[in-house]
């Protein structure tokens, strides 16, 4: 069956939080200069060699990922085209581990516990409480002071933040991509593996092995019913992409 629809997806570039490591969940930290670097020379650049153009775009309400797509309009000429933030495309909350060295939780937690935390369906990590340094920034962060209590979580795994994002997939983009309107979502990587893995459905068990490298665009081609055709495809070498997805799946140093 031939393609109708597709959409591009991009995960932000590298954060001052994932250069030094640590989690960031829904703490507001903006791209490092790598980041931005990649932002251009990655992400922007791929798009323009392939000539693709938006009509559209969906972000999360966090700046990692605003940068990223506001570099990548730039680039591509497009910065008047609407552009949405929705707070149910922000990355996945990592509870207490927020501010956390990556290393540092396994070396203490030890390795398996930590990437069963990082990358498992549905083992969540112990929830943020009061004392955690970044409680207060995260919710007083004025982006976010719109989401009812209720919705505000404390922890998340990638199960509850794909209830979240697969409804805002479904109510909100998808609609847009039937109207025929060219559609780019920058986001993170638990939201962006959640709704990969809703996409592709992809088993609980093998969830844990997919990784979705950091600046890199990649596209789900979809028929009229917007059923995947095909499968995933990044706008990099495979070579390239392999190493990124290494980079990211490593608990790191």
């Amino acid at each position: 069956m031939d393609k109708k629809y597709s959409v591009v997806f991009i995960r932000h570039g590298e954060s001052e939080w994932n250069k030094m490591n640590l989690f960031c969940g829904w703490h507001d930290v903006g791209l490092s200069e790598e980041g931005e670097w990649d932002a251009l020379e990655i992400s922007a650049a791929s798009l323009k060699r392939e000539n693709f153009t938006f009509d559209v775009a969906f972000t999360s309400c966090l700046r990692r990922a605003n940068q990223t797509l506001e570099v990548v309009l730039r680039e591509l000429n497009l910065t008047h085209i609407p552009v949405h933030q929705l707070w149910r495309l922000n990355e996945r909350h990592y509870g207490a581990l927020t501010g956390f060295n990556k290393r540092q939780m396994a070396d203490i937690y030890g390795e398996p516990q930590v990437q069963v935390w990082r990358r498992s369906f549905n083992v969540p990590p112990p929830p943020i409480e009061p004392d955690n340094p970044y409680y207060s920034a995260i919710r007083n962060n004025p982006k976010l002071r719109h989401i009812a209590e209720t919705d505000f979580p404390l922890t998340e795994t990638l199960e509850t933040t794909m209830q979240r994002v697969v409804p805002e997939w479904t109510d909100t983009i998808i609609p847009e991509v039937r109207a025929g309107k060219k559609v780019l979502v920058v986001a993170h990587g638990t939201s962006l593996r959640g709704l990969g893995k809703h996409i592709q459905d992809i088993s609980d068990a093998d969830i844990m092995k997919f990784n979705l490298p950091n600046s890199i665009p990649f596209i789900f081609d979809f028929d009229e019913n917007m059923k995947m055709v095909g499968g995933i495809r990044f706008l990099a070498n495979q070579e390239d992409v392999l190493k990124a997805m290494e980079k990211v799946a490593s608990i790191g140093k």
